[in-house]
């Protein structure tokens, strides 16, 4: 859309906030309920529509990688209410659909139990979903090990390395470490901390975790593992999808408030994790 009193190329900064202001002093006027999508590339560089953020009263991202079928529906701005909720669909040939149960989704494949993989719980907003972690250890052949991470940040995975040979005593100095989180989601909270660490462990040391279980918590420089927000849901989820033991902080065992079937395991560091977890497998 383009307005002929102005100069500027359609698409332009002038021209998108002065279509914008008509469109919404019109259906402002009419209560008329409408949406204006704006493109941006992936690094989001195409300025026009981010001049849309600030004029309009809620922007919602659709968010999802090139190579996976999943879609998230994410609110990054709301006058009017919260942004902590997520609608999660899948692109099929009838058009992009709801998923009501992400975690099943992508847990499903998750049928033996190969080391170098675990089950960790994220939020997305207030929403509780279960995603499998994956992680392969292997000789490095080129002298300086290499570190690659996929859905999470590579940052982060390197400096959770360094707290394992420093606090756990796990030489991965010449290991090649890969990391992935299943399904294409992107996961930047710190409350899969102990789910990298100890998925790593289990690649290395070639050792299972237990199929039926799940990682959480915090992890810091000195090796402690921290509390994590929103404990209950997260258990709750778990619990719903039928996991028998939960890994968690020790500081967030004070704060639960309800009973539940999971078996929960409260941690204080990082090599009492390594101990519980692979207890059975030593």
């Amino acid at each position: 859309m383009y307005s002929d009193e102005l100069s500027a190329a359609a698409g332009s900064v002038s021209q998108v906030r002065e279509i914008t202001s008509q469109v919404m002093r019109v259906c402002k006027s009419r209560a008329i309920t409408t949406i204006i999508i704006g493109h941006v590339t992936k690094e989001g560089n195409i300025a026009g529509p981010r001049v849309l953020e600030h004029m309009v009263d809620t922007v919602l991202y659709l968010e999802g990688e090139r190579y996976f079928s999943y879609r998230i529906l994410r609110g990054v701005k709301n006058r009017f209410g919260s942004t902590n909720e997520i609608g999660m669909f899948e692109m099929r040939e009838e058009g992009m659909c709801e998923i009501l149960n992400p975690s099943d989704i992508l847990i499903s494949e998750r049928k033996d139990n190969p080391a170098g993989s675990c089950i960790v719980a994220t939020m997305e907003g207030t929403r509780p979903i279960l995603v499998e972690l994956q992680a392969l250890t292997s000789p490095t052949v080129f002298g300086y090990p290499k570190r690659a991470a996929n859905g999470v940040d590579f940052n982060r995975l390197a400096l959770l390395i360094a707290v394992l040979e420093k606090k756990a005593g796990i030489s991965l100095g010449n290991q090649d470490v890969y990391l992935n989180v299943v399904g294409g989601l992107k996961v930047n909270e710190p409350a899969l901390d102990l789910g990298i660490m100890m998925v790593a462990v289990s690649s290395f040391k070639n050792i299972p975790i237990p199929k039926d279980m799940v990682i959480l918590g915090e992890v810091g420089l000195t090796g402690e593992v921290r509390r994590i927000n929103l404990i209950e849901k997260r258990l709750k989820e778990a619990e719903k999808l039928g996991f028998k033991t939960c890994i968690i902080p020790e500081n967030n065992k004070k704060d639960l408030k309800d009973k539940y079937k999971l078996d929960i395991i409260a941690i204080s560091n990082v090599r009492q994790a390594m101990n519980e977890i692979f207890k059975q497998k030593n």
